[in-house]
C-alpha cells in the first residue's frame, strides 16, 4: 500500500502495518494480550485508508471468532474513534439552534434523541425504528442514524427516498445544512455516508465477509451528534461543560446476548438516558408478539451524576395492546411499498387495530418514555390532547401506556405529518455541494 491522503487531502500518511498486533490476536491467550484502546486504534486507520485490504479483513475476522468486537469497552472505544473521524458538525451552530426552538417537559430537556437497530435479526419486519422517530418528531427532536439496507429488503434510507408525494433530500443533510434543517423542523435524518465518509474505504472488505462485523455494532453507537462542545466552559462562565446535544436514545439489538454490552458501552461512553431492547425472538425492535428484553439507563435517585442500569421485560400489554405474532408485521417488503405505508400510517388512513401500527406505537411510547417527556404530570400537547396524563407506571418506571397516548395524538392530530412535511421541504431546498 503506498500510503493514503488524510480526510482533508492536505497531507500522504504512511501505511499502517497491523501484523504485530493481528498476531498477539490469534490464537487466543496469547502472553501479551491487546488492550480495547489498541483494537480501537487499528480500526481508526481504517477510516484513513491507511491499512491494507487483507489486513484490515483479517482483524475483523479475529475479533469475529475471538468475540471481541462483543465487548463493552471495545465497542465504546471504537464507536468513540468512529466519531472522531466522522465529518465535523458545527456544534455551536447546532447548539444555538436547539436552545432557540427547546420545548422542554417532564424530564426531557429539549435535546437530539435517536432511535436506532443493529439489524441482523432476519425477520423483515416493517422500518418500524424509522416509523417511530418521524412520529417523536411531533414532541422530540430526532436524530435519526440510518443507512441504506444492508441485511433487509428496506433500510431506512431506502424507505426514505420512496416516499410520495416528494422524498426528502437526505443526502444534502451535511455538517453545513444540519442547523438549518433544524430551524424549521423537528426531524433530522443523518445518512451515515455522509457523516461517517471513511467508512467508503471499508464497505468493499465488509461486502467479501460473509459475518457481521463489529461496524454492524458500532454504527447504531456512533450518532454523529453525539459531540460534547470542545470548551468546558460555559457562556456564563460556570466552568461546566453544556450537556450534550444527544440528550437520549434507544438502540434495537438482534442478540440478546450483546444487550448487556451495548448498555455498558452506552455508559462507559457517558450516555445518560438510553434503552437497549431485543425482543424475545432475537428482534432488534421491541417485539409486538410477546416479552422484549430491556436494559434502561438513567440518571441514579440517589446520585444525579451516576447512571444506573435496569434490567426488566416488556410485553405489548404494558403498553395497553394486544400482541401480535410476527408473521403479521414482517410483509417482506419492498421499499416503495413500505413507503406507502408509511405514508397511509402519518395520514391516519390506518385502522386502529392494525398489527403494524400497534407495532409502531408501542416502539414510539418507549422512545418517548426513554426521552423523559411522558415523566410530566400534565399534559398541553396542542389541539387533540385530552391532557389526561396516564400516570400508571409499568417495568422499569415506565408510564409505557402514556407513551402509546402521546404517539396517538401524534398521528390523530397530524403534528408528525406536519413536521415530516417540514423536513421533506427543507431539505429540497438545500443544495448539492
Amino acid at each position: 500500500m503506498s500510503g493514503a491522503r488524510d480526510p482533508a487531502g492536505v497531507r500522504e500518511l504512511p501505511p499502517v502495518d497491523l501484523k504485530p498486533l493481528l498476531a498477539r490476536l490469534w490464537p487466543l491467550g496469547h502472553p501479551d494480550p491487546v488492550s480495547p484502546d489498541q483494537i480501537a486504534e487499528a480500526i481508526s486507520y481504517f477510516f484513513t485508508n491507511q491499512v491494507s485490504d487483507a489486513q484490515a479483513g483479517a482483524l475483523l475476522m479475529c475479533l469475529h471468532f475471538t468475540g471481541l468486537d462483543r465487548q463493552a469497552e471495545v465497542l465504546a472505544k471504537t464507536a468513540q474513534c468512529m466519531l472522531k473521524a466522522a465529518a465535523k458538525i458545527d456544534q455551536s451552530a447546532l447548539r444555538a439552534v436547539i436552545e432557540g426552538r427547546r420545548r422542554k417537559e417532564g424530564g426531557y430537556e429539549g435535546g437530539l434523541v435517536d432511535i436506532v437497530g443493529t439489524g441482523g435479526d432476519s425477520h423483515n419486519t416493517f422500518n418500524i425504528s424509522t416509523t417511530a422517530s418521524i412520529l417523536a418528531s411531533s414532541l422530540l427532536f430526532i436524530a435519526k442514524h440510518g443507512n441504506k439496507a444492508s441485511t433487509s429488503k428496506s433500510g431506512s434510507a431506502d424507505l426514505l427516498n420512496c416516499m410520495e408525494p416528494r422524498p426528502p433530500q437526505i443526502a444534502r443533510i451535511r455538517p453545513d445544512t444540519i442547523a438549518e434543517l433544524y430551524s424549521h423542523t423537528n426531524y433530522g435524518f443523518l445518512f451515515a455516508p455522509v457523516f461517517h465518509p471513511g467508512m467508503r474505504y471499508v464497505a468493499p472488505i465488509r461486502r467479501e465477509l460473509p459475518w457481521r462485523t463489529i461496524f454492524n455494532l458500532v454504527g447504531p453507537l456512533a450518532n454523529p451528534t453525539d459531540l460534547h462542545d470542545d470548551d468546558a466552559g460555559s457562556p456564563g462562565g460556570s466552568g461546566s461543560r453544556p450537556p450534550p446535544l444527544l440528550e437520549a436514545r434507544m438502540i434495537g439489538v438482534a442478540r440478546k446476548d450483546i444487550g448487556p454490552a451495548f448498555a455498558r458501552a452506552l455508559q462507559l461512553a457517558g450516555a445518560r438516558k438510553a434503552l437497549v431492547v431485543c425482543g424475545d425472538e432475537e428482534l432488534d425492535e421491541i417485539s409486538c408478539a410477546g416479552d422484549t428484553l430491556c436494559w434502561r439507563i438513567r440518571p441514579d435517585p440517589s446520585d444525579p451524576s451516576a447512571t444506573v442500569t435496569e434490567h426488566f421485560l416488556l410485553h405489548p400489554r404494558h403498553f395497553g395492546l394486544p400482541a401480535h405474532p410476527l408473521a403479521d408485521v414482517s410483509p417482506g417488503k419492498e421499499p416503495a411499498e413500505n413507503a406507502a405505508i408509511l405514508r397511509r400510517i402519518l395520514d391516519g388512513a390506518v385502522p386502529d387495530d392494525d398489527p403494524i401500527l400497534h407495532f409502531v406505537l408501542i416502539n414510539t411510547a418507549a422512545l418517548f418514555v426513554v426521552s423523559g417527556i411522558c415523566d410530566a404530570d400534565t399534559s398541553d400537547m396542542g389541539p387533540g390532547d385530552d391532557g389526561v396524563v396516564i400516570k400508571e407506571r409499568g417495568p422499569g418506571g415506565g408510564r409505557w401506556k402514556e407513551g402509546v397516548r402521546r404517539a396517538r395524538w401524534a398521528i390523530r392530530s397530524g403534528e408528525a405529518a406536519r413536521q415530516w412535511a417540514k423536513f421533506v421541504e427543507v431539505t429540497n431546498t438545500f443544495t448539492d455541494r
